[in-house]
C-alpha cells in the first residue's frame, strides 16, 4: 500500500514542517500489526512528495494483535484500509491536527496539494469515491485497477488507484483521507465502540456536519445504529447551535450598528436592482438566513424561480415561517424553494440559475474555507452571474458606536478593505471563467469609501443567453 502527498508550494520543502519530519531522514513507526514509513522521494523548492508505505505482518493479524475479527486470509496486509488510517495517527497526529511548530501560518492556509493512494478498495465504485472527496473541493481521478493484466477479459478488480488534488489545508486532507479511507473500505480491522464515535466527531469537525452524505460516513464508519444515532444527533445539534444563532444574532447586532443610515434596506434595493438590470428569471439566495432577501424576490415579477439555501434547518424553518410558505396563494408558492446545505460543497441542485446572490455572507466564513466556497459555486454551479456583497473595513471608521479595531459583528472571521475584496474577487473570476465589476452600496465618504462593497460577477457566454 502506498499513500503520497505532493505540494508545489513554494518553497515546497515546507512540506517537512507541516508534516513535522525532515525531508532528508526516513522516519518509521512500529505498530501492533506491522510498521509504517514515511519518506520523501522527491524534495525540491518546486515540488516535495512525502510518502507512505505500510508493512503489515498477516500472521499478528491473524493472531488478533491487531484486533481482526476475520480469521481468513484478506486483503488487510495489502490495500489502504483503517490499517493506514492507524498509521497516520501515529506517523502524522500533529499535523493532522493542524498543527506546526515553525510554519503555523502555512499550517492554517490552503496550499495546493496531492495524494495518491494505491491500492485502494472503493466499495461502492468511482461513483461513490466522487460522492465523498468531490464536495469537499477535490478534482478526483480514480483509475481501476484489472483483476489479471494478463487476462484483461476478467474486467476490473474493486480497488483503485486514486488521485485527489486541491488547495486545501494539509490537515484538511489528511483528516478527510483518515475518515474517508475507512469508510469506502467499509470494514475495520479492529473493535468499534463509544470511543469511535468522538473520533469521527473530532476528525469531521467544521466538514462531516454538512457533508452531502454525512449519514452514509457515519453508517459506514461506525456500523452499529446506536453509535450512528448518537454521532448524527451530536452532528446536528453542532448544525444547529451556531448557525441559528448566528443568523438571528447577526441581523440584530449588525442593524444596530448600520441602522442609522439604513443599510440593510439600501443593500436588498440594489441587490434587486442588479438581478433585474441581469434580466434573471432564476435566482439563488446562498445563506439566505430567514428570508429578507426572499421576500423582496417574490415581489419581482420577472423572477419566476427562486431558491434559498441555508446550513442550519431551523434557520430554514424560520424563513418559512416568515414568507408564510404554508398560506402562500399556490401561483407564487410554485416560484420559491428552499433548501438545507451548505455553501462549501458542491451541489447539483444549484446548478442551471441565471444568478446566485451571496448577501453578506463570506465574512462568516474561516479563510480556509473559501476556496471550496469558490470551487462549489463558480466551479461547479456556474451560475450566468453572481452578487457578492461584503462589509467594508475601511467605512468602520465612521461608525461611532463600533469601537476602533472591531468588527461590526463577532462571527466575522474577516471583514475586507476595498483593494482586498478587489483582489480576491478578482483572482475568482481569473479563475473560473467570469468577467467581474465592483461598486459600492450606500453613501459614498471621500475617503473611506461605501459601507457595503459589492461584486458582480458574470460568464459571457451565459449572460448573453439570459439576457436573451
Amino acid at each position: 500500500m502506498l499513500l503520497t502527498i505532493t505540494t508545489t508550494h513554494r518553497p515546497a520543502t515546507d512540506l517537512g514542517f507541516l508534516l513535522m519530519k525532515n525531508p532528508a531522514n526516513v522516519h518509521a513507526v512500529e505498530l501492533p500489526f506491522g510498521s509504517a514509513t514515511l519518506f520523501y522521494p522527491e524534495a525540491s523548492e518546486e515540488r516535495c512528495t512525502a510518502a507512505v508505505t505500510l508493512k503489515i505482518d498477516p500472521v499478528q493479524l491473524v493472531r488478533g494483535k491487531a484486533g481482526l475479527e476475520d480469521q481468513y486470509v484478506n486483503d488487510r496486509p495489502y490495500a489502504a484500509s483503517s490499517l493506514l488510517s492507524v498509521a497516520l495517527g501515529r506517523l502524522v497526529n500533529t499535523a493532522m491536527g493542524g498543527r506546526s511548530k515553525d510554519r503555523q501560518e502555512l499550517a492554517d492556509a490552503a496550499i495546493p496539494l496531492e495524494a495518491f493512494i494505491t491500492p485502494l478498495p472503493a466499495r461502492g465504485g468511482p461513483d461513490l469515491i466522487e460522492r465523498l472527496f468531490a464536495p469537499l473541493g477535490y478534482t478526483v481521478e480514480a483509475a481501476p485497477i484489472a483483476l489479471d493484466p494478463a487476462h484483461p477479459e476478467w474486467g476490473d478488480s474493486l480497488y483503485v488507484a486514486l488521485q485527489l488534488s486541491g488547495t486545501v489545508r494539509l490537515a484538511a486532507l489528511l483528516t478527510h483521507l483518515f475518515v474517508l479511507i475507512p469508510v469506502l473500505d467499509n470494514q475495520k480491522h479492529y473493535y468499534i465502540g463509544e470511543a469511535e464515535v468522538e473520533k469521527l466527531l473530532r476528525k469531521g469537525e467544521g466538514w462531516l456536519e454538512t457533508h452531502p452524505d454525512r449519514e452514509l460516513i457515519v453508517r459506514r464508519y461506525l456500523r452499529f445504529r446506536g453509535l450512528m444515532n448518537r454521532a448524527n444527533a451530536a452532528l446536528e445539534d453542532k448544525v444547529e447551535a451556531e448557525a441559528p444563532e448566528e443568523a438571528s444574532a447577526r441581523d440584530a447586532a449588525e442593524d444596530a450598528i448600520e441602522k442609522p443610515i439604513r443599510l440593510n434596506d439600501q443593500r436588498m434595493d440594489r441587490v434587486i436592482g442588479l438581478l433585474k438590470e441581469l434580466g434573471a428569471a432564476s435566482v439563488l439566495d446562498l445563506g439566505c438566513g430567514e428570508g429578507r432577501l426572499l421576500r423582496e424576490l417574490l415581489k419581482v415579477p420577472g423572477v419566476r424561480k427562486i431558491t434559498g439555501v441555508e446550513v442550519a434547518p431551523r434557520v430554514l424553518a424560520a424563513a418559512g415561517d416568515r414568507l408564510r410558505l404554508e398560506s402562500m396563494p399556490d401561483m407564487k408558492r410554485q416560484r420559491i424553494e428552499l433548501l438545507q446545505g451548505s455553501l462549501v460543497y458542491r451541489d447539483d441542485r444549484l446548478k442551471g440559475f441565471d444568478a446566485a446572490a451571496v448577501v453578506e455572507v463570506i465574512e462568516h466564513m474561516d479563510a480556509e474555507r473559501l476556496p471550496a466556497f469558490e470551487a462549489a459555486l463558480f466551479g461547479h454551479a456556474r451560475p450566468a452571474a453572481v452578487i457578492v456583497t461584503t462589509p467594508n473595513a475601511e467605512y468602520n471608521a465612521l461608525f461611532e458606536s463600533l469601537p476602533a479595531g472591531k468588527f461590526r459583528h463577532n462571527d466575522h472571521r474577516f471583514e475586507w478593505t476595498r483593494t482586498e475584496f478587489r483582489q480576491w474577487a478578482e483572482s475568482v473570476a481569473l479563475a473560473h471563467g467570469y468577467a467581474v465589476r465592483f461598486e459600492g452600496i450606500g453613501s459614498e465618504d471621500a475617503r473611506h469609501g461605501s459601507p457595503t462593497q459589492a461584486a458582480v460577477f458574470t460568464r459571457a457566454e451565459a449572460s448573453e443567453g439570459m439576457a436573451a
